[in-house]
């Protein structure tokens, strides 16, 4: 297909030599003869045995004080201050040999890779990106764990509660007006679209963004665009993607962007359409592997790994549906039809969010579902704003309903009309601390050299607290914890330079700084 062109454009790993020195110098003096011994006078027992522990005790002093100064040594010497990439942001120009570049960030977004996807044996390239830089045990999905929640969650850093996309369909109370997430009359509305993309917060720092087809409406409240903009489309097929990004890489100097985003729905709609364990979504899950490794090798042609940080990620994972448990809400002991009727709005998927017709159908329709004597009642929670679980962040905003039905992973939500008549074979939405919900995270570039230097030194190998947030594998592949997808926001602003033109965001202050 024929896409659009722009609308307007080392790594030094620490040595071992200073721990190995540390050890050398212990085994050295645990070896330690006495100068004095030889020339002391003959004194009373007593008064010898006294001499020589006190000997003892000040040779053990001083060998102590000898190590504790080569430990000290090391820290005063920490490669935080001479990593180079360290001080490589924004603004700093490197070569790749034939060109001068800018510190550039590639986000790629594979949507419903799940984080255990990785372990099925079918994501070779990914694994081995992830080993040369490095990888999460899962990334945490914000609440509800749909796509476009998510993917405005990674862009501005903030929950759906502040960021005020708080499902892929809702009513909103102050407009009045529906939003649908495949309408472009509401999809492209920025009215909808709160908090600040990580594109609008480069494009104040005068850098050049890009984003293909990344879910999110074209401009911004404040009339912010990316510089370079490719509308949604479906069935783009991956080489056409991978062409227009590095179309984009390969601009001259003054008009090639430094933040590039990018996003692909097959894997996503594999999962929906056969479900999580099916042969589609491996076959899929295969393909876009392919599409990782090419990227990833375009750029080691470019010679520009230690230039481009390329971000994998997704937004939430899948469950298999294909055979859940039905609850039917129109049944007696849930609304009934009576209580279906009076509901004028209702949002979200799977999870329902119920907006009644007044305020005292409202009450009386909340103490029958707290009330109800449901079979299946363990099978779904029914909260108000007042009631939602802290950890959603759900509470805040006035387009969340003021009543929901929230399923569990195997349940299903429906009404006896509907049956499960088009139900998805997988499915997401659920809580976002089930690990079947959890998101992947890959990266590789100069950022992760970093991490793995830092960690690999004398520094960080005498560090007591060196380990706490990741480990390495046998394999030498570095494993984050899992973490909140909101943080990506300040990962990037940290990589382009950007931090003092950050908006205000729900990620942990210096959450990166540790990496670091």
């Amino acid at each position: 297909m024929s896409l659009p062109s722009k609308s307007r454009e080392m790594s030094s790993r620490s040595s071992y030599e200073e721990r190995e020195g540390l050890l050398t110098a212990s085994d050295e003096y645990d070896s330690f003869d006495d100068p004095f011994g030889k020339d002391l006078k003959t004194e009373p027992d007593d008064e010898a045995g006294w001499s020589r522990s006190k000997i003892v005790k000040t040779a053990t002093g001083f060998i102590l004080l000898l190590i504790f100064g080569a430990f000290a040594r090391v820290l005063l010497r920490s490669p935080r201050q001479t990593h180079p990439n360290l001080s490589f942001n924004g603004d700093y120009i490197r070569s790749n040999g034939t060109h001068d570049f800018r510190r550039t960030a590639l986000i790629v977004s594979i949507d419903g890779l799940r984080a255990d996807y990785l372990d099925r044996g079918l994501t070779p390239h990914l694994l081995e990106i992830s080993k040369r830089g490095l990888r999460a045990k899962s990334m945490v999905p914000i609440f509800p764990t749909l796509t476009f929640p998510n993917h405005w969650a990674l862009m501005t850093g903030l929950h759906a509660e502040s960021h005020g996309i708080i499902a892929n369909n809702f009513w909103d109370p102050q407009s009045e007006l529906e939003f649908h997430y495949n309408k472009i009359s509401s999809a492209w509305n920025p009215n909808f679209w709160l908090g600040e993309p990580m594109w609008e917060t480069a494009n104040k720092a005068g850098i050049i963004t890009a984003n293909l087809m990344w879910p999110g409406p074209p401009k911004t409240k404040s009339g912010s665009s990316p510089t370079y903009f490719v509308p949604w489309k479906d069935k783009v097929p991956l080489s056409a993607k991978l062409d227009q990004l590095l179309a984009w890489i390969d601009l001259p100097f003054d008009e090639r962007p430094q933040l590039l985003m990018a996003y692909e729905p097959s894997l996503d709609q594999a999962g929906h359409l056969t479900g999580p364990m099916s042969a589609l979504v491996n076959q899929t899950l295969a393909q876009v592997d392919l599409f990782a490794a090419a990227l990833h090798d375009s750029l080691v042609d470019r010679n520009l790994t230690d230039i481009v940080d390329i971000i994998f990620v997704s937004d939430h994972g899948m469950t298999d549906t294909s055979h859940p448990t039905l609850i039917y809400v129109d049944d007696d002991d849930m609304l009934g039809n009576q209580g279906l009727e009076a509901v004028v709005h209702e949002d979200g998927w799977p999870a329902m969010g119920l907006r009644f017709n007044s305020k005292k159908n409202e009450s009386y329709y909340l103490e029958k579902l707290l009330t109800s004597k449901h079979p299946h009642s363990e099978g779904f929670n029914v909260y108000t704003k007042e009631t939602m679980p802290e950890r959603w962040h759900f509470t805040h905003h006035d387009r969340i309903a003021p009543i929901w039905i929230v399923p569990k992973i195997d349940y299903a939500l429906t009404t006896r009309k509907e049956g499960d008549v088009g139900m998805s074979k997988g499915n997401h939405g659920y809580d976002n601390n089930e690990p079947s919900m959890h998101a992947m995270f890959v990266a590789h570039g100069p950022f992760s050299a970093v991490v793995k230097d830092l960690h690999r030194s004398s520094f960080g190998a005498w560090l007591p607290w060196k380990n706490k947030g990741w480990h390495s594998t046998s394999d030498d592949t570095y494993v984050m914890n899992s973490f909140p997808n909101v943080e990506i926001y300040g990962l990037v602003a940290k990589l382009l330079g950007t931090e003092g033109y950050a908006s205000y965001n729900n990620g942990t202050k210096g959450f990166w700084d540790k990496y670091f």
